[in-house]
């Protein structure tokens, strides 16, 4: 058990998600369970593998997917363009 609770702090201070400040604005990444509250429209967004990696490698732990797949699996890239604005 204490094995599964280090793993699970290491990997929560490691995490591969790279939050941005674009254009003086402070961007975090966002998952499943965050998107509502972070994701924002004017900002793109790229999976971030590394942590669907960790993930799926650590599924047996339940804490590592649940933070990998809710609160980190997407992280900000750079503005939307006006063309990908309107698709």
């Amino acid at each position: 058990m204490k094995k599964i609770i280090a793993i699970a702090a290491a990997l929560s201070l490691s995490a591969c998600g790279d939050p941005k400040t674009i254009d003086g604005v402070y961007y975090d990444t966002y998952g499943l369970f965050s998107k509502d509250e972070v994701r924002s429209d004017k900002v793109q967004y790229k999976l971030v593998m590394g942590n669907v990696v960790w993930g799926a490698l650590l599924f047996e732990t339940v804490i590592a997917p649940i933070y990998f797949f809710g609160f980190s699996l997407y992280e900000p890239v750079g503005l939307k363009t006006d063309m990908e604005k309107r698709q």
